[in-house]
C-alpha cells in the first residue's frame, strides 16, 4: 500500500532559519511522540503553537467526562479493500464494483493518525481528550456488498417492497424506523471482528498456494495469447481458417500488456482474488472481460465526447491517507428531474449514462500505478444525501445493469467504500442484505449517518484533501484562495461540549501570518486577537468573538501583519452539547514595510 502523503513545509518568514523537528507532546501524560525532520537542526523556530482548553458553559462536568455509550465498537479505520465488488446502494447510480472472494482474514492494528504539524513549529496540546483513545464512531457500521446485482434482482421479484415516500403515513414511517433501528442493533458486528488489510501484490508476500495459482494462470494466459484465442473470440467466425493463420497479438487490459512485465501480475492477481485463487475460473473471467471490452468498445470510448452534464454526479478529488485517489458519487444530484430524465428515462439514455460512467472509471484506472508496490485501487465515497429512494424504477434498473457490468469486468478496484449522509431507508436495505454478506465483504463498507459524515471522512482522508462541501478545506484553486492548496497540511482537533479551545501561535520575528480556520457545522463563537509581548502594548482585536452559524462561510481566511513579537490567539467557544471538529492551518510570509 502506498505510504501516507508526507506533510509539506509551509514557507517561513523573511530569512527563515532551517526547519526544526515537529514535536507533539501531551502536557498531562508522560509519553512524548516526536517526528524528526531530516533537515539540520535550527537555532530558533519562527513560530510555535499551543492549544489550550477551558470550560466555557455550565454543562455538567460529568457529562463531559462520561460521554454516552457508543452503540457499536467497530474498527473500520485499519481495513483496506481487496474484495470483488463495489458499493452501489440499491438505488443510487453505478460505480466501480468488485467481484467477491474471501481469503483468510488479515488483521491490521488500528493506528492513530496525527495531523501533520507545519515544519519549524512546536505544537503543544494540553487537552483532556488527548489522553483518551478515540471512541468508535457512534452511527458507523462497517459493511460491503457481496453480489448486490443478484440481491437486488431477488428483492425486486420476491422480497417485500421497500417503503417509499408516496402513500406512507407518519405512523407507518415511525414503525418502520423503529424496526430498522432494532434490526441494526441486533445486527451489530462483534467486538472482535477484524478488518481486512488490502492484500500485497508483491510476489514475495504471496503464500505458496497463491504463488502456484498465479503461475498456473500465467501459463493459461500465455497459451491463449500464443494461440490467438483472445483476439479470435472477439471477432466474427465468418473465416475461421484466416483467424488461425493470424499471428498472435499483444493483449492489454487497462493499458497494461499481459505477461509483459510485473505490472501484469497485479492485473492477474485481481482476477485471482475475485475467483478465490482458482486459476481456471480466473482465466474464464479474464477471457470474458477481454471479449466484453472489445464488444463495448472501450478503446474508442476513451476518446468519445459524452458531455459534462454528469460531472457533479461523479468526480475524482484528492487522495486518502494511503495515496488512493478518491472518487465521490453524489446521488442527491438526481433530485434534479431534468438531469434524472436525461440519464435514466429510457434504455438508450441509461446506456449512455453507463458509457459515461465507464469512461470516467477507465480514465481513473489508467492513472493508477500497477507496479507490485504501487496504488492500484480507488477510494470510493458515496453521498446519499437527498438520494432518490428505492421507488425509482428507472434508477433501480440502471443500477442493477451497472452492477452486473462492473462486478464482472472490474474486480478488486475499490480500496474502501464509505457511505455518508446515509438515510434510514438505506439502513433498512442493509439489514435485508447483510445476512448474505461475507465478513470480508462487510469489512470494506463504512456507513455513516449525517452527523458523523465529516468525522468519518477525516479518519481516512486528510482534511485538506476533503472537498469543502463535505467538511474539509479543499476547494478548486482560484484567485479567491491563492494562499493554500491541497498540499498544505491542516491540523484537526476536537472541541468538546461546553469548552473553549484556544490555538496560540507565538511569533518570534516580524512576519505576516495567514491562516484558515473551520469548525464543521459551526454553531460556535470564533474570535482572533494579537497579544504583544511588550508589557506596555495593547492587545489588537483581529476579529471580535462572533457567533458563527452553519449558514456562514464554511472556512474563515484571515491574515495579520505582525510588527512586534507576540502571539496570535484563535479562540473557539463551543456552548453546544455536541463535540465539534476544528480544522486550522497557517503560513508565515515575509514581513514587508
Amino acid at each position: 500500500m502506498a505510504d501516507e502523503t508526507p506533510a509539506q513545509n509551509p514557507p517561513m518568514a523573511a530569512a527563515p532559519p532551517p526547519p526544526t523537528s515537529a514535536t507533539v507532546t501531551d502536557s498531562e501524560s508522560p509519553p512524548v511522540l516526536e517526528k524528526q525532520d531530516p533537515s539540520p537542526p535550527s537555532h530558533v523556530p519562527a513560530v510555535s503553537v499551543s492549544v489550550t482548553e477551558s470550560a466555557s458553559t455550565t454543562i455538567a462536568e460529568n457529562e463531559e467526562q462520561a460521554p454516552p455509550p457508543e452503540p457499536a465498537a467497530l474498527e473500520p479505520d485499519s481495513s483496506d479493500k481487496g474484495s470483488g465488488k463495489e458499493e452501489l446502494p440499491p438505488t443510487p447510480p453505478p460505480q466501480a464494483v468488485e467481484s467477491e472472494s474471501e481469503p483468510p482474514v488479515v488483521t491490521e492494528a488500528p493506528k492513530e493518525e496525527n495531523p501533520p504539524a507545519p515544519a519549524a513549529e512546536t505544537v503543544v496540546i494540553s487537552e483532556s481528550e488527548s489522553q483518551q483513545p478515540p471512541a468508535p464512531l457512534q452511527q458507523e457500521v462497517v459493511t460491503e456488498s457481496e453480489s448486490l446485482a443478484a440481491m437486488m434482482e431477488k428483492e425486486e421479484t420476491g422480497a417485500p417492497a421497500e417503503p417509499t415516500a408516496a402513500g406512507t403515513t407518519t405512523t407507518t414511517t415511525t414503525s418502520a424506523q423503529e424496526e430498522v433501528a432494532a434490526a441494526v442493533e441486533e445486527k451489530k458486528v462483534p467486538q472482535n471482528l477484524a478488518s481486512f488489510k488490502e492484500e500485497s501484490n508483491k510476489e514475495a508476500d504471496l503464500s505458496d498456494s497463491e504463488r502456484k495459482a498465479l503461475e498456473e494462470l500465467k501459463q493459461l494466459v500465455r497459451e491463449a495469447i500464443d494461440s490467438n484465442l483472445f483476439n479470435s473470440e472477439s471477432k466474427s467466425e465468418e473465416n475461421p481458417e484466416k483467424e488461425k493463420k493470424q499471428e498472435s497479438k499483444e493483449v492489454s487490459i487497462w493499458g497494461i500488456p499481459l505477461l509483459k512485465d510485473e505490472r501484469s501480475d497485479v492485473i492477474l492477481l485481481k482476477f485471482l482474488r475475485a475467483r478465490d485463487f482458482k486459476a481456471k475460473d480466473a482465466f474464464v473471467m479474464i477471457k470474458n472481460t477481454i471479449r466484453w471490452r472489445k464488444e463495448f468498445g472501450i478503446d474508442e470510448l476513451l476518446d468519445e465526447d459524452l458531455g459534462d452534464d454528469m460531472e457533479k454526479v461523479v468526480f475524482m478529488h484528492g487522495q486518502d491517507k494511503e495515496g488512493h485517489p478518491v472518487c465521490y458519487n453524489v446521488y442527491g444530484e438526481f433530485q434534479n428531474k431534468e438531469l434524472y430524465q436525461k440519464a435514466f428515462s429510457d434504455e438508450e439514455k441509461r446506456m449512455k449514462f453507463l458509457r459515461w460512467r465507464i469512461q470516467l472509471l477507465e480514465k481513473s484506472i489508467r492513472k493508477l500505478d500497477f507496479s507490485p508496490g504501487g496504488v492500484s485501487t480507488i477510494f470510493q465515497v458515496s453521498d446519499l444525501k437527498n438520494s432518490p429512494g428505492p421507488g425509482k424504477k428507472e434508477l433501480r434498473l440502471a443500477t442493477k445493469q451497472a452492477l452486473q457490468v462492473l462486478q464482472d469486468n472490474y474486480p478488486e478496484f475499490v480500496a474502501k467504500q464509505v457511505f455518508i449522509n446515509v438515510p434510514w431507508w438505506y439502513l433498512a436495505f442493509y439489514t435485508m442484505i447483510s445476512p448474505f454478506m461475507t465478513q470480508r465483504t462487510k469489512s470494506k463498507f463504512v456507513i455513516a449517518l449525517p452527523s458523523k459524515s465529516a468525522e468519518t471522512l477525516f479518519k481516512y482522508i486528510p482534511p485538506e484533501q476533503v472537498p469543502i462541501q463535505y467538511g474539509g478545506l479543499s476547494v478548486d484553486y482560484c484567485d479567491c484562495n491563492p494562499e493554500f492548496s491541497d498540499a498544505d497540511p491542516a491540523t484537526e482537533m476536537t472541541v468538546k461540549p461546553g469548552t473553549k479551545q484556544t490555538v496560540e501561535i507565538t511569533i518570534f520575528e516580524k512576519c505576516i501570518l495567514v491562516w484558515e480556520i473551520r469548525v464543521v457545522g459551526w454553531e460556535v463563537s470564533y474570535g482572533a486577537e494579537f497579544v504583544p509581548d511588550a508589557k506596555d502594548s495593547y492587545a489588537v482585536i483581529i476579529q471580535k468573538p462572533t457567533k458563527m452559524t452553519a449558514k456562514d462561510e464554511p472556512v474563515v481566511s484571515q491574515s495579520f501583519k505582525v510588527g512586534e513579537l507576540g502571539k496570535v490567539l484563535l479562540t473557539v467557544d463551543n456552548p453546544t452539547s455536541k463535540k465539534k471538529k476544528l480544522l486550522y492551518r497557517f503560513k508565515v510570509k515575509p514581513f514587508c514595510d
